[in-house]
């Protein structure tokens, strides 16, 4: 006898399709020429905490790919080669996302 999975196994299973093509990738290692951020923001509670700031931090210019971990309150900003966050832009992005930066770190180049 054939079995054949009932509506909701479909929907789960089309949930878990859509969330592993929808979530962005973990943590990428910074190519040559990259420059890596730490910022330590206060007020991260949940995923929706998370794109809100990701969103207004890939506004600013030369961001190439920005990572939350809510848990430690850190956002990690890798820059496009050649580029600079200035701490002011940063913190200007934390801010409009409605959150505070209480600290600015950078992590090295991707050498």
């Amino acid at each position: 006898m054939v079995t054949t999975p009932g509506r909701s196994g479909m929907i789960g299973a089309f949930a878990i399709v859509l969330l592993l093509n929808v979530l962005p990738p973990g943590p990428v290692a910074a190519d040559e020429g990259q420059s890596v951020y730490a910022l330590k923001v206060d007020g991260l509670a949940c995923p929706f905490c998370a794109y809100g700031i990701e969103k207004q931090i890939q506004r600013v210019d030369g961001v190439e790919s920005v990572s939350t971990d809510i848990k430690s309150g850190t956002v990690i900003i890798t820059m496009a080669p050649g580029m600079a966050l200035d701490e002011v832009d940063a913190r200007g992005a934390v801010e409009a996302a409605g959150f505070t930066m209480r600290g600015f770190e950078r992590r090295g180049d991707g050498e």
